[in-house]
């Protein structure tokens, strides 16, 4: 049901504000409390919630509760979520998090995984304008070419804020693309194959 979303995030919020959680900013998903003097930043997508925290003891009575109010499953150390790997070395304090699997998805989907890779997110010196566009592009080509550059918006906006001016370049073209904006689009995706 198209209501279904609102009236979970209802029920949650309402669970979390039960708890003394208030959320962070303007972000309707991010919540914080102090709990035995400990800051817990539970944050959820859905139903799939993170929670922070750095002690340990507090972090698993907040857990036991939110799962005793809701049926879930408890998945361990965040290894996955949202479509990012994340990985942490809790020795040097450090958190790292990556799009490989989905990068690579996206290159085998579109058949750029055996390609020569590419040094630069674009070719030197390319301009890319509307005399390029094509006013009246294939169905097919135009659906490919949204399709690919509707891909790298998540990559980009995730795990990769150094292709954003490249890939808001291509963006632009979605609706009327033409050959030198494909031939872009495939650069583009050369030098992803090399990252």
């Amino acid at each position: 049901m198209p209501s279904a979303a609102r009236a979970w995030h209802t029920t949650m919020s309402a669970f979390l504000a039960n708890e003394g959680c208030a959320t962070v900013g303007f972000e309707k998903s991010m919540w914080t409390v102090m709990i035995d003097s400990t800051r817990i930043l539970p944050g959820a997508h859905i139903n799939d919630f993170v929670i922070a925290c750095a002690n340990r003891q507090v972090l698993d009575g907040f857990r036991a509760r939110l799962l005793d109010a809701f049926e879930g499953t408890y998945e361990e150390a965040l290894q996955h979520y949202l479509g990012c790997e994340v990985t942490r070395d809790m020795e040097k304090g450090t958190t790292y998090l990556s799009q490989t699997h989905y990068a690579v998805e996206i290159l085998c989907t579109y058949n750029f995984w055996n390609v020569t890779p590419r040094l630069t997110h674009m070719q030197p010196n390319t301009r890319l304008n509307k005399d390029d566009c094509d006013k009246n592009p294939a169905p097919d080509f135009h659906r490919h070419y949204g399709s690919i550059v509707g891909s790298l918006g998540y990559l980009v906006t995730m795990t990769h804020p150094d292709l954003a001016r490249a890939y808001s370049k291509l963006s632009k073209y979605v609706q009327f693309p033409g050959k030198n904006h494909m031939l872009a689009v495939k650069h583009f995706l050369c030098y992803l194959r090399g990252t």
